[in-house]
């Protein structure tokens, strides 16, 4: 029951009661209207300040485990780009290498990704930076993982053929040390025999008498047959594959045909004096990628240490060559 108010009338000497008007209680319960709102809004301030909402504080730890997951994935992608660098510089500076492969193209390995903004989705988000940034780097590194695995598929073929590459390299000589009177002169610039200048001696020769067996050094085809009166006389030449050419020189008798396949150790002719020459010997040469080569350096199969370091000072003794 509401409390009731009195006024003292002066004039009758009594009291009256007061009776409240509309717009008092409209004012009177106004103020106790403003006044709960604020006491609402500064307990839900306080409750806030000390005590988190259950759903802001399930935000917050998912927002910093997604935050801790990048960082580790970030610092996983460090590790993985410093493998496959290894990796690459592995297989350009020593596995290609042994296979004697040129190194795997390098627009190849840093291929780019078509597209103006392939990340314009991901744009406008608190983390897009480091979403953005993290994704390059996994397309970057899915780039390069892509051209080593098609460069290892490269060396795996050409380790199916290494045992046929190996057969062809020229790695034996082609007289036999029995049948050598001497290495008449090696490979580098010598006295021509007939001409008397200074001249690039293109290969190795070797005096041996007239119908000595002369020995394929390696697998291959026969690829040309001559038969001349001056320069390299009757020779051979054989294709060996992977670059590599040998050429037998100054023969007295060839005894194989033009497209036939040789094994090294094959008797391909015998020793003679044919064509610009001053003796019975071998002019023998090494080409590789069409350049002649020190043929010295191919004679690992059926030579020892020091029988390969006899053989480099003969051939060097000498001033001139047989032609």
């Amino acid at each position: 029951m509401p409390r009731l108010k009195y006024r003292y009338n002066s004039e009758s000497l009594t009291y009256e009661k007061i009776r409240p008007k509309v717009k008092d209680y409209v004012i009177k319960y106004s103020v106790y209207g403003a006044f709960g709102i604020i006491v609402s809004f500064v307990s839900i301030a306080i409750f806030n300040a000390f005590f988190e909402n259950p759903k802001v504080k399930s935000l917050q730890q998912e927002l910093q485990f997604s935050e801790q997951q990048l960082s580790d994935v970030k610092a996983k992608l460090d590790t993985l780009e410093v493998l496959a660098m290894d990796l690459q510089d592995k297989d350009d500076d020593i596995y290609r290498n042994i296979f004697g492969a040129n190194p795997y193209p390098a627009h190849l390995r840093s291929s780019g990704v078509g597209g103006s903004d392939r990340y314009r989705d991901l744009r406008g988000y608190h983390s897009s930076d480091q979403i953005i940034e993290t994704r390059q780097r996994i397309s970057k590194l899915e780039r390069q993982l892509t051209a080593q695995s098609k460069s290892l598929e490269e060396l795996y073929e050409l380790a199916k053929r290494k045992n046929e590459m190996l057969s062809s390299i020229p790695a034996i000589q082609p007289v036999n040390n029995k049948d050598l009177t001497r290495i008449a002169s090696g490979f580098g610039y010598r006295i021509h025999p007939i001409y008397k200048i200074r001249k690039l001696h293109t290969g190795m020769d070797f005096t041996a008498s007239e119908g000595t067996e002369i020995y394929a050094t390696g697998d291959g085809i026969v690829s040309r047959i001559e038969s001349k009166r001056t320069g390299y006389g009757n020779n051979v030449m054989i294709q060996h594959g992977y670059g590599y050419q040998t050429l037998y020189a100054h023969m007295s008798k060839v005894l194989v045909k033009e497209g036939q396949m040789v094994k090294r150790g094959e008797v391909i002719g015998l020793v003679g004096n044919t064509g610009t020459s001053v003796g019975s010997h071998l002019h023998y040469e090494v080409i590789k990628d069409g350049s002649k080569i020190n043929p010295a350096n191919f004679f690992f199969n059926d030579l020892t240490p020091e029988q390969y370091e006899a053989l480099l000072e003969q051939a060097q003794t000498s001033n001139q060559s047989f032609d």
